[in-house]
């Protein structure tokens, strides 16, 4: 009865209220059949006859799997691996952990990752580990980062002749979709600390805000130019803090309130996350708060809002980034060889986009300019052409040497006319 009451109410909301997508919470502590049951149930309705399209209505959620059914111990669960195939999408914690660093539960929250500085800007930090250690762990975080730019897929095999499959992650295969939009792209959500504040934690304190500004840019790059499903934290796109609340679900808006007023900050030394999951953290997080230099201006605040919105702005208009079957990314994505700490992405818009032959992007996490070679001629993405930052509008190609350069903690997106 409760499977057919979470059947019937998602049907009303879609059919009554419009509803086009529906996320669950803990998905894992559902059946695997419950949410198929849901799927079929929301693929019968059609516009003749509900009103709605329901083909077109998005399902995903938290597939982990703990707890008393962890394991499939009770049913066959909702979990990432076991919604293979299912166009029911899951949050891809792999690719979350790798940009970020470390994990959500780590008892010292400065374990760095590819988009806080893991990549040339060591915090001291004896979590990390030493330089051999910390250059290990960025060459498995890039491979998880790009096994997530490819929509988590099982089979893509990657440079390193390595499928995603065989690529672990936590003793679980990092690649586990049948197909790009089973995954869902994230570095942040309303669970644990936004991604300012993880930032906050795990680059060196004396990182000056512009840079802040564009790691936090260059994080969710990786997840606005994936394939799959890409995820934003409402504020993320305007440095949204919770002063390190990283449970905020009973903090009250004076955590929890997204500020629209550039001049008002972004939340950030709001005063000591409660103790209830946060005092544990309280000495790291004390000094931190206290701070000023960690409070961003209106203009850094304005500064991000423009860059995440032209990345938006590309991922929108550009068919790169939207390939929709396994098959179409094993056939057009391919990640040539870059330095360390930089990842990049070709994509073959050929037959695809009659702008375009092919697409790369580099991410650049690294705090010094990077060189990379082209497979051809190439230009900058005309949105970024005429960025409002100055910085990636510098990115360039050279002809007489078939290279590009990205500037530091820089991505950028270039074009084969």
């Amino acid at each position: 009865m409760m499977g057919k009451l979470v059947v019937d109410s998602v049907v009303t909301w879609a059919r009554h209220y419009r509803v086009d997508g529906f996320r669950f919470d803990l998905m894992g502590h559902h059946p695997k059949s419950n949410l198929l049951a849901v799927r079929r149930a929301l693929d019968a309705l059609t516009p003749a006859a509900d009103g709605v399209d329901g083909k077109s209505i998005i399902l995903y959620g938290e597939g982990w799997s703990f707890g008393e059914v962890a394991g499939d111990a009770r049913f066959v669960q909702a979990t990432q691996a076991n919604l293979a195939g299912t166009a029911i999408a899951t949050f891809n914690d792999r690719l979350r952990d790798a940009v970020r660093g470390g994990a959500p539960f780590d008892a010292d929250p400065r374990v760095q990752g590819f988009g806080s500085g893991l990549a040339g800007a060591p915090n001291g930090a004896p979590v990390n580990g030493g330089p051999d250690q910390q250059r290990e762990r960025l060459a498995r975080y890039c491979e998880l980062i790009r096994i997530g730019l490819t929509g988590a897929l099982a089979g893509y095999v990657l440079p390193s002749g390595r499928a995603g499959s065989e690529v672990w992650y936590n003793g679980m295969p990092a690649g586990y979709t049948a197909a790009p939009g089973e995954a869902v792209a994230y570095v942040d959500a309303h669970d644990n600390e936004t991604l300012y504040d993880a930032l906050a934690y795990k680059l060196p304190q004396n990182t000056p805000m512009a840079d802040r500004v564009r790691m936090q840019v260059l994080s969710l790059a990786v997840v606005l130019l994936a394939q799959g499903m890409a995820f934003l934290h409402a504020g993320s796109e305007r440095l949204r803090s919770k002063s390190l609340d990283r449970n905020s679900y009973d903090s009250g808006d004076w955590f929890n309130r997204l500020l629209w007023d550039c001049a008002q900050g972004n939340g950030f030394g709001a005063g000591l996350p409660p103790r209830r999951d946060n005092e544990a953290r309280w000495p790291y997080a004390r000094p931190l708060l206290a701070d000023p230099s960690l409070r961003p201006g209106p203009a850094d605040i304005r500064a991000a809002r423009a860059m995440v919105g032209e990345l938006l702005r590309i991922r929108s208009s550009t068919p790169a980034f939207a390939l929709g079957t396994a098959e179409e990314v094993r056939r057009r994505l391919t990640f040539p060889e870059s330095a360390e700490g930089v990842i990049t992405m070709r994509i073959d818009t050929s037959g695809l986009d009659e702008r375009w032959r092919s697409v790369t992007v580099v991410f650049n996490a690294t705090p010094s300019p990077q060189a990379q070679a082209a497979a051809s001629p190439v230009t900058l993405h005309p949105v970024q052409a005429e960025s409002a930052d100055p910085v990636v509008r510098s990115s360039s190609y050279d002809p007489s040497t078939g290279m590009l350069t990205v500037p530091a903690r820089t991505v950028a997106v270039f074009v084969e006319p």
